[in-house]
């Protein structure tokens, strides 16, 4: 065992102890896939990352550093929380990345680059697939969820690393009113994350209709939010009971591919901020936005709670 820097960063959040905390091991060198394992099992975090130097093959394409993250059972391909606080704590050690405009992060997904936006860090959204859901099996979501028929407006399976079922609702009063069983929910699906809007969205199809026909004709593209404050048009939740989590602060990998899903089909603007951990006292804060080129961003605060050494 040595003594390696150490850091719980809260994420999601400019206020500590109302996001979503995260175990940084700084220098991640010589420890086996089992010690960082059992190490994540031990903080009992959602999330436990460990930083290493990038493989030379990701140096060469800019890579800063490389990260391990690992859940108190298993290891993530990609994690959005985690990925935010790991350059937050790298960067606050003293990190000096290669370019001055962007970080560039080494993950077993690939390489994700980071920008700064004043205060804030913000992650490039990987690459999305998404698909349509089994009716039979959204079926038995939306009863575990305590969920009517009609109250889903769209749904979608998300993969950016992992794999999440999305759930567009009605309303963000039907978000919040929300009392997952977890023993029906148990099995039936990686992790599920609800959405829903201040105002109930038209059905998708005529959303992306109607953005089609306003191109197609010289019409005006919808309007984004400008405004750059914290007031969120979107609340997000997070269930995940086979991993242990039965409901996540805030989940950046979920509203990454949320948001890619929900700004392609024309639901929400190129803009926008989403509200997660409302109903269990947290008051995380994820800032969307999506650039000229379409790459969509994922920002938000984070701050450091604790500051140290651990032996491992």
């Amino acid at each position: 065992m040595q003594e390696r820097p150490y850091s719980q960063v809260d994420v999601f959040t400019d206020q500590p102890y109302l996001g979503n905390p995260l175990a940084v091991v700084l220098d991640g060198t010589g420890l086996s896939t089992e010690a960082m394992q059992a190490f994540a099992r031990w903080t009992n975090l959602s999330e436990t990352t460990f930083l290493l130097p990038p493989s030379p093959q990701a140096a060469a394409q800019g890579a800063d550093y490389r990260v391990r993250i690992f859940t108190p059972g298993s290891e993530l391909p990609f994690a959005g929380h985690p990925t935010l606080g790991s350059c937050h704590a790298w960067l606050q050690a003293g990190g000096q990345p290669q370019a001055p405009d962007r970080i560039v992060q080494e993950c077993a997904k690939g390489l994700v680059p980071l920008r700064r936006e004043g205060a804030r860090l913000a992650f490039a959204a990987p690459s999305l697939q998404r698909s349509t859901p089994d009716d039979a099996l959204l079926a038995r979501v939306a009863a575990a969820l305590g969920l009517q028929p009609g109250q889903i407006v769209a749904a979608q399976w998300l993969n950016n690393g992992p794999t999440w079922l999305g759930l567009l609702l009605d309303s963000m009063d039907t978000v919040l009113s929300l009392q997952p069983d977890a023993a029906l929910l148990q099995g039936l699906v990686p992790g599920v994350g609800v959405a829903g809007m201040d105002q109930a969205p038209p059905a998708p199809d005529l959303i992306v209709r109607s953005n089609r026909e306003a191109r197609a004709f010289g019409g005006r593209e919808p309007a984004t939010a400008e405004t750059d404050d914290d007031t969120p048009t979107v609340e997000v939740r997070f269930f995940a009971p086979d991993i242990g989590v039965l409901e996540d602060p805030v989940t950046g990998s979920f509203n990454a591919s949320l948001a890619q899903w929900l700004i392609a089909d024309g639901i929400t603007p190129a803009r926008y901020v989403a509200a997660q951990g409302t109903c269990i006292g947290r008051a995380g804060r994820v800032f969307i936005t999506q650039d000229a080129a379409g790459q969509v961003w994922v920002g938000g605060h984070s701050v450091t709670c604790i500051d140290g050494k651990v032996f491992l």
